[in-house]
């Protein structure tokens, strides 16, 4: 199978100039590559990250918050560079990175989407 596919990569493009086969072929290949990539994983990613680093900088009391360790807690109090949280045993102290988001319960409806009327 492997003397196969390399045949089959060692084939060049017949002499009629195919729609891929001159001298921009490969950076315009590449460019798609790039573009397809950054509108596919990048972008969403940049935009979820931001949007979690702003749900962490807007922390007040009172959030009901999940860690990425699985913690779940209410938040009592918001410090510079943590928050501390009320669990079911108690407070524990978690640094504001590893707040992973805010937590519903499974009954709970999501905040209903504010709505801009076009003018």
């Amino acid at each position: 199978m492997h003397q196969a596919f390399a045949a089959f990569l060692s084939q060049t493009a017949p002499d009629g100039g195919g729609a891929l086969g001159g001298p921009m072929s490969m950076p315009l290949m590449l460019l798609l590559m790039f573009g397809v990539f950054y509108f596919v994983l990048w972008r969403p990613q940049s935009k979820e990250r931001k949007k979690v680093e702003t749900f962490r900088q807007n922390l007040k009391k009172g959030d009901k918050v999940w860690t990425q360790g699985g913690i779940i807690g209410t938040v009592v109090q918001v410090e510079d560079q943590a928050v501390l949280l009320e669990i079911g045993a108690g407070k524990v102290r978690v640094l504001k990175q590893f707040v992973g988001g805010e937590f519903k319960e499974k009954g709970e409806a999501a905040e209903p989407a504010k709505v801009e009327a076009k003018k």
